[in-house]
């Protein structure tokens, strides 16, 4: 009898500042996670989920000036973050409102895509990770980055 292993895609959302974290200042916080990201996505044992507004939202912040000078100090461009980013995503369409309404309205698009698709949200903004009880009864785990398992 032949024993086989079925690998189960893990489905994640990530926000614009954990992006940044990742891809502009290497945040120590967010190693695990991005370890776990290449790691999983060269596996296809993850899948990271975007919308085509979530990546415009990314090349906006790019353009600001502070984050624009953290680059610089960084020594990162902001066409090497997007190219990751658009090498690392799955685009998606974007998702129907959710019944779970967030305080901060910027944040919302990724808590419909998050519960649309039942996924691991990953956030640091206060006003998502309040929610992290509501929104895991529709299947959605909210997390730090530090926290990826």
């Amino acid at each position: 009898m032949k024993n086989t292993v079925t690998f189960i895609a893990i489905k994640v959302v990530i926000d614009t500042n954990i992006v940044l974290d990742l891809f502009v200042f290497d945040d120590p916080e967010s190693k695990q996670l991005k370890s776990a990201l290449l790691d999983g996505l060269a596996n296809k044992q993850l899948t990271w989920l975007s919308t085509q507004a979530m990546r415009d939202e990314l090349e906006r912040v790019l353009a600001y000036p502070k984050i624009m000078s953290r680059m610089a100090f960084y020594k990162v461009s902001s066409d090497s973050v997007m190219q990751q980013f658009d090498k690392t995503v799955t685009l998606v369409e974007s998702a129907p409102k959710a019944a779970w309404v967030c305080k901060d309205p910027d944040d919302q698009k990724f808590i419909d895509l998050a519960v649309q698709h039942q996924t691991q949200l990953f956030s640091k903004d206060r006003a998502v990770l309040c929610m992290a009880k509501r929104l895991q009864s529709a299947g959605v785990l909210v997390h730090l980055p530090s926290h990826f398992t």
